[in-house]
């Protein structure tokens, strides 16, 4: 398969440009490509370009983008998961399987039983450092748009925010009815999960106050980085791309 790589915006046909610091580096040292190297590149915004690399030396790696192709690989669903923040390896997990399967945003949430617990330095870090685990499975999977990541935010005061999704879905064990019980969607869709441990029930009430439906994903208690994975799995074999 051709490598891919994130470039920020614009990429326009006969441009030449230098890849980001991280991209150069995969492509010089981890794949060893030389000059002359086909490559696909994309900013995040749809579509790829075709492009050869036109350099490749200390001074950086660079490009020559040929043509512009309208390629997407989206999925059909535009799901949004918010996930309560967990310990950094589960969170990262989590956020990279949910941008293979198609998600659309990531909200992380701070709730009652969240372990991790960051000041508005250590969030701005961490978003940026999600921001790269989006743009890493983006161009590992083929996806050609980057779904948005958004700042930590507390649970209930996001809960308090008026919402006009058709579809808000709260994987909960105690639950009666499982996705492919419900109709399917016909908008947008959030689904909430909560972090090791779970919600507090304080947050379960609210979330079903704001309109969240509970819904069942099996017999077996999930860990919350497999909660969001296995649900849009489901979701895009029941309504999605996978049909």
């Amino acid at each position: 398969m051709t490598p891919r790589f994130f470039c920020p915006p614009p990429l326009a046909a006969g441009a030449e440009i230098a890849l980001p610091t991280g991209a150069a580096h995969h492509a010089a040292r981890v794949l060893r490509l030389a000059a002359g190297a086909a490559v696909t590149l994309f900013d995040g915004e749809g579509g790829e370009c075709a492009a050869r690399l036109t350099r490749v030396d200390g001074r950086g790696v660079v490009a020559r983008i040929d043509a512009r192709r309208a390629v997407e690989r989206e999925s059909p669903l535009a799901i949004t998961l918010i996930q309560g923040l967990a310990a950094a390896d589960r969170m990262d997990y989590a956020i990279r399987k949910a941008v293979e399967l198609g998600v659309t945003a990531i909200v992380p949430v701070t709730t009652a039983r969240s372990v991790a617990r960051l000041d508005r330095e250590r969030a701005l870090r961490r978003v940026e450092h999600w921001r790269q685990i989006v743009i890493g499975a983006c161009e590992q999977c083929g996806r050609n748009r980057l779904p948005a990541i958004r700042t930590p935010c507390d649970l209930l005061e996001w809960l308090r925010t008026p919402s006009s999704t058709s579809s808000r879905l709260l994987p909960a064990p105690d639950a009666t009815q499982g996705l492919a019980q419900l109709a399917p969607p016909g908008g947008a869709i959030e689904i909430l999960v909560g972090p090791e441990g779970g919600l507090a029930p304080e947050e379960s009430a609210a979330a079903l106050a704001a309109g969240f439906r509970a819904v069942r994903l099996g017999p077996r208690i999930l860990r919350t980085e497999t909660v969001a994975p296995a649900a849009l799995a489901a979701m895009n074999a029941l309504w999605g791309d996978w049909r």
